[in-house]
């Protein structure tokens, strides 16, 4: 049983694997034995957090750049498979948040967050298919939002992105599965991470979170790794266009 989800020998990009979800994603799929390369914007933070998974006798190594960069991030995913003669998962997590009222949105604002949240993951997508389409094999790790399913006010731009994410892994799903290569999305609910610090030091909203959620609370961020081993490892071979949510049941909640 232990095979079934050891990603050992495999080599995974995890973008903004630097904090939050990536890192956390990053950890799990290092602890089952692969190498990940962890990518984000600032080398100093990337080395860093790879050190301290070094520290634990993991494999870590890091790419910096910036996703909405498509000609470095189309550069970094062939220099990655160069490197290794292989790219075995390309976990696309990076993303950014704006959180305004309607009226105050620019359009130059939801650009920013569609081509960082959505366009980046189709570039990057397209890129880690070239170093998987010739070994016949391929996991691609979206990473969603439960926010693309429902939807709250002021972050129409991220909704939309995410929304997006949705139709985009279901065309990569069934052009690429016949070629050895799966897609799917992992959807978060409410985590404690960076990005939602404005909102977790807020009690009125932890406590609309709490309420709303079955478990009662927000998640933590080691508890998204386990969707990233099972999609990336021999446990998740038949699982191809599949929206996983893990989100402690908000969804389903009536």
């Amino acid at each position: 049983m232990s095979d079934l989800f050891s990603l050992k020998d495999h080599v995974a990009l995890v973008t903004g694997g630097s904090r939050g979800l990536g890192l956390a994603m990053a950890t799990a799929m290092a602890e089952a034995g692969g190498t990940v390369v962890l990518n984000g914007r600032d080398p100093k933070t990337l080395d860093a957090a790879a050190a301290k998974l070094k520290a634990r006798g993991l494999k870590a190594e890091t790419a910096p750049f910036d996703v909405s960069d498509f000609d470095a991030a189309t550069k970094a995913v062939a220099a990655i498979a160069r490197k290794h003669g292989r790219l075995d998962a390309a976990v696309l997590n990076a993303g950014i948040q704006h959180r305004v009222p309607l009226l105050e949105w620019k359009t130059e604002d939801f650009q920013r967050v569609i081509d960082t949240n959505l366009t980046a993951c189709f570039v990057l997508a397209r890129e880690a298919a070239r170093a998987m389409i010739p070994r016949g094999a391929g996991r691609i790790i979206m990473t969603g939002s439960i926010m693309g399913i429902v939807a709250r006010p002021t972050i129409h731009g991220y909704t939309a992105a995410k929304a997006g994410l949705a139709g985009l892994c279901k065309t990569l799903a069934v052009e690429l599965g016949p070629k050895g290569v799966t897609c799917n999305v992992i959807c978060p609910g409410f985590f404690e991470t960076e990005m939602n610090t404005a909102l977790t030091q807020n009690p009125d909203f932890t406590a609309w979170v709490k309420s709303r959620v079955p478990l009662g609370r927000w998640a933590k961020p080691p508890e998204i790794g386990g969707a990233a081993v099972f999609l990336a490892s021999p446990a998740g071979s038949f699982v191809n266009g599949h929206m996983l949510v893990v989100d402690g049941g908000m969804v389903d909640m009536a």
